[in-house]
C-alpha cells in the first residue's frame, strides 16, 4: 500500500487525525499526493475535510451520494448522528462560544497572551494554532447561563457525554474545549451569519445601543463639568488679591539687656588695654576689587553665643583699680 491508501485507511479507522502527523503532513505540501487521496475517497463517495483555522483533518461524504447513503428522510433531518434537539442546540451554543472568538484571534493574528495589546503590522505574524486561541468555557458558567433552557443539569450532563463522544467537544475538569471535528464539520461560512445576523443580532444591537449610552454619558458628563469649572475660574481672576499683610513692628529691646550690654563693653575696655594705632598702609584704604582681601569677610557671632558671653561678663565682677580705692589715711608716728 502507497502512503495515500495509508492515510485514507487510518482516517477511516481513527475518523480524524492531526495536522502535525507524518502522513497529514506530506499530503498538505505534496500536490500530487494530494490529488491521489481527492481521487480515491471520491470513488467511494467521500471528500478530505480540511481547514486552516483547525489542528485536525477529516472525511466526510460528497454531496452527491448523500441522498444515496442517507435517503430522503435522512437527509431530511437536522443531523445524521441522531443528536437529540437539545444535544443540537447545546452544540451551536458552544460553537459560537469558541469557534467565532478563536476565529477572530485567528484572523487578527492576536494569541491568548497578547490580548489587550495591538500590533502595527499583525498580517505579518504567522497563523497562530488553535489551542493557543482557542477558548474554555466554564462548566459552572454554561449551567448557570444555559441550564434552564437546554434542560437543567441532569440533561447538559448527558448530552455534554455525547457531544465529546462524537468528537466535538473535550472536557478536562469543570472547563469545556474546542474538539477535533468542531471546527472541521461545522461549516464556518453557513453557520456563522445565521448566528451573528439571525440568532445574536438583537443581543449585539443591544449591547451596541448600551455601549453607545454609556459613550454619551460619559460624554455629558465631562461637559458637565466643565462646565461647572468655568464659573469658577471666572470667579477666580475677578477676586482682587488681597492686601499683604503688614509687618509685625519690632519688639522693644529690655532696659535690662541694654544696659548688661553697656556693662560688658564697660568691662572688656577696662580689661583690654588700648590697642596701639596701626600705621596706616602706603596703599589705598580699600583693597582692589577681586583680591582675596576683599573676597574675605569677618565671620558673624551668633545670637545666643553673644548672649551667653554677655550673660557671663554680668556674673564677672573685677577687682578696682588703684586709682578707684579709696585715699588710704597716712599713719601716726
Amino acid at each position: 500500500m502507497d502512503d495515500a491508501a495509508l492515510l485514507i485507511a487510518e482516517l477511516l479507522a481513527r475518523r480524524w487525525l492531526p495536522r502535525n502527523h507524518p502522513r497529514v503532513k506530506r499530503a498538505l505540501v505534496d500536490a500530487e499526493l494530494f490529488a491521489s487521496i481527492e481521487q480515491r475517497l471520491a470513488q467511494v463517495g467521500l471528500r478530505f475535510m480540511d481547514s486552516i483555522y483547525a489542528d485536525y483533518v477529516s472525511v466526510a461524504l460528497l454531496p452527491t451520494a448523500q441522498l444515496s447513503v442517507l435517503g430522503e428522510s435522512g437527509l431530511n433531518t437536522n443531523n445524521n448522528i441522531e443528536l437529540p434537539r437539545d444535544a443540537q442546540a447545546l452544540l451551536v451554543v458552544l460553537w459560537a462560544l469558541i469557534i467565532l472568538p478563536k476565529r477572530e484571534r485567528q484572523t487578527s493574528r492576536t494569541e491568548e497572551a497578547d490580548l489587550g495589546q495591538n500590533d502595527m503590522f499583525p498580517g505579518a505574524k504567522p497563523l497562530p494554532v488553535a489551542r493557543l486561541v482557542s477558548p474554555l468555557i466554564s462548566y459552572k458558567a454554561l449551567l448557570e447561563d444555559y441550564g434552564p433552557q437546554l434542560g437543567k443539569k441532569l440533561r447538559l450532563d448527558a448530552n455534554l457525554k455525547l457531544l465529546e463522544r462524537h468528537g466535538f467537544i473535550t472536557r478536562k475538569q469543570d472547563e469545556i474545549g474546542e474538539g477535533p471535528l468542531l471546527d472541521v464539520l461545522l461549516d464556518y461560512d453557513v453557520l456563522a451569519p445565521r448566528i451573528l445576523n439571525g440568532a445574536l443580532a438583537d443581543v449585539l444591537a443591544r449591547e451596541r445601543s448600551e455601549q453607545e449610552a454609556l459613550e454619551a454619558q460619559a460624554a455629558r458628563a465631562l461637559q458637565n463639568a466643565a462646565a461647572s469649572d468655568a464659573p469658577d475660574n471666572a470667579a477666580d481672576d475677578a477676586a482682587p488679591a488681597p492686601a499683604p499683610a503688614s509687618l509685625p513692628a519690632a519688639a522693644p529691646i529690655p532696659v535690662a539687656q541694654s544696659k548688661s550690654k553697656a556693662r560688658a563693653k564697660q568691662v572688656v575696655a577696662a580689661v583690654e588695654p588700648d590697642p596701639e594705632p596701626e600705621p596706616e598702609p602706603e596703599f589705598a584704604d580699600e583693597p582692589p576689587a577681586g583680591s582675596y582681601e576683599a573676597s574675605v569677610t569677618e565671620p558673624e557671632i551668633a545670637t545666643d553665643v553673644e548672649a551667653n558671653i554677655e550673660s557671663a561678663i554680668d556674673d564677672f565682677e573685677l577687682p578696682p583699680r588703684d586709682s578707684d580705692a579709696p585715699p588710704s589715711q597716712p599713719k601716726e608716728h
